[in-house]
């Protein structure tokens, strides 16, 4: 049977909703509280059994590397002070079983695009590929939901949420014959259609697991508006060679590819965490509004 062990993060992309923050800071660095997106990221594909992690980069994305990478001076300084704590912190980023590869995605071309530069590191084995920006608190993490879905079907396994009709142009919508428990078999999917064109609401978002088969569609699929490349087209022609699966994980989703689901997460997170939450829910309580 198959396993998922390599994981590809797309992170190659501006984030111009951000800017000026991420004119040289890659919007997957942007913290939430004291971790940054892609970190989360990270910690959710290990704990699905992924013990290798494909970086998809772009121009001024070496942070991302740095973050991942051992950090000599700062671990030497933190021990030279006896901060144990920090310095655990610090070394334990990524497991050691964990290893990272990094690829420069040269032009922007889209996700579809971003998912094909991996192929020659992913080969024949299937992988999942996970969008730092949308950010899921669940337990157990929505990727390893879909992993155990995957193992049992041995068929691709995409990420969706149910969202209001108005807002299907912002994501790719799937028609679906319900197959289970918030499982949907995949009749049809369709990039950004306008609310009264949708065949439903449930939105593809940045959780899927794909089979190999996904990059020979891709090298074939036409690029679309503004030369991109799209990933929904590549899974639209995944559907007349194998069955794909649509998976309404549980849990919650914060879209921190814009400012407010940010701000959300940051609240929320702030408010669980161990070490902040009592002293900022004070705090938000005495806010004169």
């Amino acid at each position: 049977m198959n396993q998922v062990t390599k994981a590809v993060f797309p992170v190659a992309g501006l984030g111009t909703r951000f800017l000026p923050a991420t004119k040289a800071n890659p919007k997957e660095m942007l913290p939430i509280v004291d971790k940054p997106l892609i970190q989360y990221a990270a910690e959710e594909a290990i704990a699905a059994g992924i013990d290798e992690l494909i970086f998809v980069t772009g121009r001024n994305k070496r942070s991302i590397e740095d973050h991942f990478d051992k950090a000599y001076e700062l671990e030497v300084q933190l021990e030279a002070d006896g901060k144990k704590d920090l310095l655990g912190m610090v070394q334990n980023v990524l497991p050691n079983s964990a290893s990272c590869v990094y690829i420069r995605q040269a032009e922007a071309l889209g996700l579809g695009h971003a998912v094909l530069c991996a192929k020659q590191v992913v080969g024949n084995d299937p992988f999942a590929v996970i969008l730092a920006d949308d950010l899921i608190s669940a337990a157990p993490g929505a990727l390893k939901q879909m992993v155990d879905l995957y193992i049992r079907h041995q068929s691709s396994v995409i990420g969706v949420q149910t969202i209001p009709r108005e807002a299907t142009r912002s994501y790719g919508i799937v028609k679906g014959i319900p197959a289970g428990d918030r499982l949907y078999k995949v009749e049809s999917i369709v990039e950004k259609p306008a609310p009264e064109k949708a065949p439903s609401t449930l939105a593809v978002v940045g959780r899927y697991i794909l089979t190999p088969r996904i990059f020979g569609l891709l090298e074939s699929v036409q690029p679309g508006a503004g030369g991109e490349i799209q990933l929904t087209d590549g899974i639209a022609a995944l559907l007349s060679h194998e069955q794909v699966l649509a998976y309404e994980f549980s849990g919650k989703r914060y879209d921190c590819g814009n400012k407010f689901g940010y701000l959300q997460a940051t609240v929320e997170y702030a408010l669980a965490h161990p070490e902040l939450k009592d002293q900022f829910l004070i705090y938000l309580k005495g806010l004169k509004l």
